[in-house]
């Protein structure tokens, strides 16, 4: 799984990139670095440490999410994206656009006020007449060649990327298209910016920190399907990074929260990937594997190895809130809520899975 930062200059992506890391940039590093930087971190559930608690296993695996800081986006109307950027972003699963909502002398806006909703159209707007310049020109290519050579699968794309195009000259994204399967896969190599996903996160000043569901309100007429909206301080998230657990927790407590807002962001973006997580436990480890929503459990069987997924014979599964209740998996088997599940069964969230496969 991978996210991609991006947004206008002085937003706060460097900030909230090392934060996710937890590793410092020089404070001039935004200068010069034109490379998108990478970093895979882990995906934090409480969940997952409790199993580990229970379990006491060698190791616990949380689940990742790589990270990936994309320069590019200038603020500069009517230049088209550059290349750099769109190589970066066209294959990331999910955006997350940093938004600006804070004044700062030292690093002036690059659009010279701040306007967080204008910031917000005015990418979107460069998102949109790239997809729709990239349509444009394959379509007079395809006609062209549909004429000569009559492929019915050039005739095909033909058809799906006019229906693309009928769709964003309504300005409206991608990803509000209603296509199917077949459709998907003939426009699936043009991996168009406004078909994925978007994280909008509002960067806000430390003072506004209690006031971010009043703050996101705001916003709330720019999110569409396949959007979300959060908000929190990129500074003050650095800061609780850098600070041991207990000075974290006195921090967080000053503050008025319960925890960092990053956690709620990653959540956020999992969520809006269409995401879930399912676990297996033991002495060696305990660990999270993410799936889609709706995913069956042969085919989560063989997240784990295509061993499993090819010889799968049955799932138990527990859920884990009963697992939880009763504290054990014996005492699941025992109060019947550990049960055998064939390959159709539709994993749910939290699902504790031991697959029984034969090779």
């Amino acid at each position: 799984m991978q996210i991609g930062i991006v947004g206008l200059p002085f937003s706060g992506k460097s900030t909230l990139f090392d934060t996710l890391l937890s590793h410092k940039s020089g404070e001039d590093s935004y200068k010069q670095k034109t490379e998108a930087e990478r970093g895979i971190i882990n995906v934090p559930d409480e969940r997952l440490n409790k199993l580990t608690e229970m379990f006491n296993p060698e190791k616990q695996i949380n689940a990742t999410i790589e990270y990936i800081k994309v320069p590019g986006i200038e603020g500069q109307k009517g230049n088209a994206l550059p290349s750099q950027f769109l190589s970066n972003v066209k294959y990331v699963d999910t955006i997350l656009l940093m938004i600006r909502n804070f004044e700062n002398d030292i690093y002036p806006h690059p659009l010279q006020t701040v306007d967080p909703v204008r910031d917000i159209n005015f990418i979107n707007s460069e998102f949109f007449f790239h997809d729709l310049a990239t349509v444009e020109n394959r379509i007079g290519k395809l006609e062209k060649l549909v004429m000569k050579t009559q492929n019915e699968k050039e005739k095909r794309e033909l058809k799906v990327l006019q229906k693309c195009h009928a769709h964003l000259e309504q300005e409206k994204p991608l990803r509000e298209l209603e296509i199917d399967d077949n459709e998907e896969l003939l426009i699936r190599g043009f991996q168009f910016i406004t078909i994925k996903p978007i994280l909008y996160v509002v960067n806000i000043n430390e003072s506004d920190i209690g006031k971010t569901a009043e703050i996101l309100k705001e916003f709330e007429n720019i999110l569409t399907p396949g959007t979300k909206l959060t908000a929190l301080s990129a500074e003050i998230e650095k800061e609780i990074s850098q600070l041991n657990k207990e000075d974290a927790e006195l921090f967080l407590e000053d503050l008025g929260i319960s925890n960092p807002a990053t956690q709620k962001m990653i959540s956020e973006s999992y969520e809006l990937m269409g995401l879930q997580s399912f676990f297996t436990v033991g002495d060696d480890e305990c660990r999270s594997w993410p799936i889609k929503k709706g995913t069956i459990a042969q085919k989560a069987a063989g997240e784990i190895h295509t061993d499993l997924e090819k010889g799968f014979i049955r799932a138990e599964v527990a859920s884990y809130n009963d697992l939880m209740q009763y504290g054990s998996l014996n005492a699941c088997k025992d109060k019947g809520v550990l049960r055998l599940e064939g390959k159709e069964y539709i994993v749910k969230d939290g699902d504790i899975l031991n697959i029984r496969f034969n090779v």
